[in-house]
C-alpha cells in the first residue's frame, strides 16, 4: 500500500527541484547598439603624436539582461576577437555609464563602472546582477567603450575587433 502522505510530499519536491533547475537555466543577454568607428585626426606637423585615448558615445553598447528569483546572481563576462586584423598594442575598455531600467525591488547591479581593460580570447567579469526573490530583469544598460594606444608606430591599417558578451552563475 501506498502512504499518500510521502507519495505527495516526495512529488512536490521533485517539482520543486525540477522548476528550481529551470530557472537557474534561464539566464539571458542581449547585446545592442551601433558599431563604433573611431575617428583619428591626422597629423599636421613632423614629430606629432596622436592622443592616445578616444572615447565613444556613453550608450555606444545597450546591454539588457535577466536572473532568474532564489537569491541567484549572474556575471556578465566580455572579451573580443580580432574581426579580422587587430593591433596587441590597442587597448579595447569598456565601463558601464548606468544602470539602466528595472522593475525589480530588492535587485541589484554592480561592477564595471570604471574602464575594464577587455581581453582577448578569455572572459573578464564586467559586472554583476543579483535577484532576491525576484526576476532581476535590466533593460538599457549604457556601455561606452575606449579604445588606447593609438600610435604613429602603428602600421596604417583599419582595426577591428568583435566584442563577445556572456552572462553566467557565479
Amino acid at each position: 500500500m501506498i502512504d499518500l502522505k510521502k507519495f505527495i510530499a516526495k512529488n512536490i519536491f521533485i517539482a520543486i527541484l525540477v522548476v528550481f533547475s529551470q530557472l537557474q537555466s534561464q539566464r539571458t543577454l542581449t547585446v545592442g547598439g551601433t558599431n563604433w568607428t573611431v575617428t583619428i585626426p591626422s597629423i599636421t606637423e613632423a614629430g606629432n603624436n596622436y592622443i592616445g585615448t578616444y572615447e565613444s558615445s556613453t550608450n555606444q553598447i545597450i546591454l539588457a539582461a535577466s536572473v532568474p528569483l532564489l537569491l541567484t546572481s549572474g556575471k556578465v563576462s566580455m572579451h573580443y576577437v580580432a574581426n579580422p586584423t587587430w593591433n596587441s598594442n590597442l587597448i579595447l575598455s569598456a565601463r558601464r555609464t548606468g544602470d539602466g531600467t528595472t522593475t525589480c525591488v530588492g535587485c541589484s547591479i554592480s561592477g564595471g563602472t570604471t574602464y575594464t581593460v577587455i581581453p582577448p580570447t578569455t572572459d573578464i567579469e564586467f559586472f554583476r546582477i543579483t535577484a532576491v526573490l525576484a526576476l532581476a530583469s535590466y533593460s538599457n544598460i549604457p556601455v561606452q567603450l575606449q579604445l588606447s594606444g593609438v600610435s604613429v608606430t602603428l602600421p596604417a591599417t583599419s582595426y577591428n575587433s568583435q566584442i563577445i558578451f556572456t552572462i553566467s552563475a557565479l
